[in-house]
């Protein structure tokens, strides 16, 4: 279990993300089980259709990437929240939160950010604050 003391972390916009670093972040969050950690063309085309894409760096921005949100938005009404990993070794540690404050800062306050949580990580979201409704609908994906 990671320790639960606050460490300094900058997030910032970072359209360019190398797919290596979103694959390794994906992986070391837990993540990977549920994403396609292995079809790098398809992480890129991920990352390259996202509308924003922010990074959580420990130490300042030039530290090592722990966190990795990404949403596709019209910047208007709406964000999908479709990833927010947080390396294994930075979790508890606020990355996770500092990651939805900053999503939140960018959208503005017109926007709603919606997700889809794994089963493990709802308490999560909703000691962020995040509001639990079931009433959402999807298709699954077939692969």
């Amino acid at each position: 279990m990671a320790d639960s003391t606050p460490c300094s972390v900058h997030c910032a916009v970072e359209p360019a993300l190398p797919v290596d670093e979103f694959q390794r972040v994906l992986v070391e969050s837990g993540l990977g089980a549920i994403r396609p950690i292995d079809d790098r063309p398809r992480l890129q085309k991920m990352l390259d259709a996202a509308d924003l894409v922010l990074v959580a760096r420990r130490g300042g921005p030039d530290g090592e990437i722990v966190g990795v949100a990404r949403a596709i938005t019209d910047f208007s009404w709406c964000a999908y929240l479709s990833d927010l990993a947080v390396c294994g070794s930075a979790q508890g540690l606020g990355v996770g939160h500092a990651l939805l404050d900053e999503a939140r800062r960018q959208l503005g306050p017109q926007v709603s950010l919606v997700l889809l949580s794994v089963p493990e990580a709802v308490g999560f979201y909703e000691r962020a604050g995040m509001a639990h409704v079931a009433d959402a609908f999807w298709y699954r994906r077939t692969r």
